[in-house]
């Protein structure tokens, strides 16, 4: 004989709480009671009031929580199989209860009876304990064994399930990243009973908390992250006089310098970064520039809102939406396991989304010299024009050069030539997976480093470097070579013309 399912809430306390149906359903004992844990001060009178099973034994046995929620639902079916059962949960049956709503879709598939009586929530009683309105404040629920990365803490917030201290230290760390460790935060647990306990802490003190199985986090909102950045920005162009004149146009010096200084601080990583040894203080002046540079992004997006054109989260969304829209191998049903393929649809998805002609079109004609070459040397590319390996390329960068020095004295033949050699070499970087941009920057920053310790060097001689014939100037630059220390991967450049000869 199959049974009707009625999932009960518990609420967030004793069984005082409840409604006097709810209740009997509950003590019927034409029924198979079934609680989630006995660790519920409600489970626990319903113990003392007659026979009930217990879950707290599919915790145990199972690997992970799917595992525990599909052996509860199990374990409910088949107890339903026989006659009618009553699954009892803590608190609201519709909070947090995953294997409740995985029970009402089996016991659908299974076409037993089954209804939900919800039962009241903690929420209630944790906002009634820190005083906010969930409508006029604004709340959200967050689980704090899966918290969202990024966070937003733009919202009063209540974390969950902060049941055992390294949970606790998790959504510290979390939190951290954002929010000072001074800034305070309310630890509320048993709710409802008489021995509740609201305790305000810092950030810093929350890993060491008492915490239990009805512990929750609240966070009061704050402005900070990715939102954050925006009601700042907003608030900065509304009451700061300079962010009150910026234009467009007048910002794009800024994005210039941001996006320069960014890419510098890239140039600092190793090429393999993010693989190998992290350098702390590489990575906290990228994070720094970053900063700058989404600043800007952030700045121009606000401005394009002031005239009904488009906000920072359409952007957002529309860069969201194309990167799906490019990637059928992995948001679609495209099979593309090779690097190669991967470029060739994304290049045929660009041409049929802007119309293009030739995989020439919109190649930007004043992107920097080096930039440029890269993008259309990527783009037929991904069609197959290419050199098979890294070799061939080598040849041609060689027979560049000798057609350079064949036409050396010829301005206008020298200037193709050239332009054909650092082509080549861009081509050659393009192979050997080196940015180029970064490798040249890289260079200058070696070449000035010995220059400036080349003059030194001059100077507590007390000579001028254009006194000096080009002997003695590679002398000095021989010797800022062994005070920097230098090592293989540096550039090799002297002013020696044999030991430059190729």
């Amino acid at each position: 004989m199959t049974g009707r399912i009625s999932i009960i809430g518990l609420g967030p306390a004793g069984l005082d709480r409840l409604r006097r149906t709810d209740l009997d359903l509950l003590i019927d004992p034409a029924t198979t009671l079934i609680v989630r844990t006995r660790e519920h001060p409600g489970a626990s009178e319903l113990a003392d009031m007659r026979p009930l099973v217990s879950c707290d034994d599919l915790y145990d046995a199972a690997h992970d929580f799917d595992g525990v929620y599909d052996a509860i639902v199990d374990r409910v079916i088949t107890a339903a199989r026989t006659g009618p059962v009553v699954y009892a949960v803590p608190g609201s049956a519709i909070v947090g209860e995953r294997a409740a709503t995985r029970l009402v879709e089996a016991a659908s598939r299974e076409e037993i009876p089954c209804v939900v009586v919800p039962g009241e929530s903690f929420i209630d009683l944790a906002c009634v304990s820190v005083g906010i309105d969930p409508i006029a404040d604004g709340l959200q629920i967050l689980d704090a064994r899966a918290l969202p990365d990024p966070l937003p803490l733009h919202l009063p917030s209540l974390i969950t399930q902060i049941d055992v201290p390294l949970i606790a230290g998790d959504v510290a760390l979390a939190l951290g990243r954002v929010l000072p460790d001074s800034f305070t935060v309310t630890m509320l647990d048993r709710v409802g009973d008489d021995d509740s306990t609201v305790t305000e802490m810092t950030i810093a003190d929350l890993p060491r908390a008492d915490t239990g199985p009805r512990s929750t986090l609240f966070v009061p909102a704050a402005d900070v992250g990715w939102l954050g950045l925006v009601a700042t920005n907003r608030i900065l162009r509304r009451e700061c006089p300079w962010d009150a004149k910026q234009t467009h146009h007048t910002l794009v010096s800024h994005l210039i310098e941001e996006t320069y200084e960014t890419v510098d601080a890239i140039s600092t990583l190793p090429a393999d970064a993010p693989a190998g040894d992290v350098d702390v203080g590489d990575y906290l002046l990228l994070e720094e520039e970053l900063g700058d540079l989404l600043l800007q992004i952030v700045f121009h997006a606000g401005l394009a809102a002031e005239a009904g054109a488009f906000d920072v989260d359409e952007v957002a969304e529309g860069i969201r939406r194309k990167i799906v829209d490019r990637h059928p191998h992995v948001f679609g049903d495209v099979i593309a396991t090779e690097v190669g393929e991967v470029l060739a649809n994304w290049e045929e998805l660009k041409n049929e989304e802007k119309g293009r002609e030739s995989l020439m079109d919109d190649v930007p004609a004043a992107l920097p010299g080096i930039a440029r070459a890269d993008k259309i040397q990527r783009r037929v590319a991904s069609v197959g024009f290419d050199w098979p390996g890294d070799e061939p390329v080598f040849a041609k960068v060689a027979e560049e050069l000798e057609e350079l020095r064949e036409v050396r004295n010829d301005r206008d033949l020298a200037t193709a030539e050239l332009g054909d050699l650092l082509f080549a070499v861009v081509n050659l970087a393009r192979h050997l997976d080196v940015d180029p941009e970064i490798a040249l920057s890289r260079a200058s920053d070696t070449f000035t480093a010995r220059f400036r310790i080349v003059e030194g060097l001059a100077a507590e001689a007390g000579q001028r470097l254009r006194d000096l014939d080009l002997a003695g100037l590679d002398r000095l630059w021989e010797m800022s070579k062994v005070e920097l220390s230098t090592t293989d991967t540096e550039s090799s450049f002297t002013l020696n013309p044999e030991r430059n000869d190729p």
